[in-house]
């Protein structure tokens, strides 16, 4: 098991990549390079181990992720706070929340993004999730609604839904033309804006980091250059995570610890 540093000193976070991509690992990194952090808050990245998926597509990849990171991963006394860098419901956020108890603060990029998306939404406005295979269009959709405590059936005038591109977690990286990648991505972006009223767009995969202008670029083409880059908020799940966690650190210090 390793991490690397990538920046401060301080107050320490764990940017977890429970897939085996290093490469979708270093995307990662350069998103956190570009969150206005103090300098004395830490972010340290790790990548799950080689029998790990390389990209998470579905049930099977996300328990597998799940049992090789488990099994590889035991360092979590080591850090204030963990984000689990994976979009999805994804076991592991439960899981290490068990092992270290309520004094670290740990979440997702999924549940760090929807919170982060409600909170940007004017009265009337909606948000929604662009991802990548069609799997996930159920799986977030019922995922959103469980942790906002909504039942399965139960609607959500706020939520737009989910709206996917066909490609892998890894496609992002490698093995598929740019072009390509451009036009899928494009495309999800647009049917999502089709729905109306979306003023919050969800970049669904953690392989989706650095990829905001391309969800601009197609905002822009359906409504024009003000709406999409000076009405439009598009959210990085990685960025949403990191910056809820150590928000969460900070609450969870302002506990006294015992009675006054």
């Amino acid at each position: 098991m390793s991490t690397t540093l990538v920046r401060g000193q301080g107050t320490k976070i764990l940017l977890l990549n429970p897939n085996s991509s290093s490469s979708m690992t270093d995307g990662m990194k350069a998103v956190v390079n570009d969150i206005d952090l103090p300098y004395s808050t830490e972010v340290y990245t790790y990548t799950g181990p080689p029998d790990s998926p390389a990209s998470i597509d579905n049930d099977t990849d996300i328990k597998a992720s799940k049992d090789a990171v488990l099994a590889d991963f035991s360092g979590a006394s080591g850090y204030d706070g963990i984000v689990v860098a994976c979009f999805s419901v994804h076991p592991l956020v439960p899981e290490l929340q068990s092992h270290t108890g309520p004094h670290r603060a740990i979440t997702g990029i999924f549940e760090a993004s929807v919170l982060a998306a409600i909170s940007l939404l004017e009265p009337r406005e909606t948000w929604g999730i662009v991802t990548t295979g069609k799997f996930w269009e159920d799986h977030l959709s019922n995922g959103v609604r469980a942790f906002l405590g909504a039942g399965t059936a139960d609607g959500n005038a706020k939520f737009a839904g989910v709206q996917s591109t066909g490609l892998n977690a890894s496609d992002f990286h490698h093995g598929v033309d740019p072009a390509v990648v451009r036009q899928k991505l494009k495309a999800a972006t647009k049917r999502l804006l089709d729905t109306g009223k979306v003023h919050v767009i969800v970049m669904g995969c953690a392989g989706m980091a650095g990829l905001e202008d391309i969800i601009r670029e197609a905002a822009s083409e359906e409504y024009g250059e003000e709406f999409a880059y000076s009405i439009l908020h598009v959210i990085d799940g990685v960025r949403a995570g990191v910056m809820q966690v150590d928000h969460m650190i900070r609450n969870q210090r302002l506990r006294p610890g015992r009675k006054p």
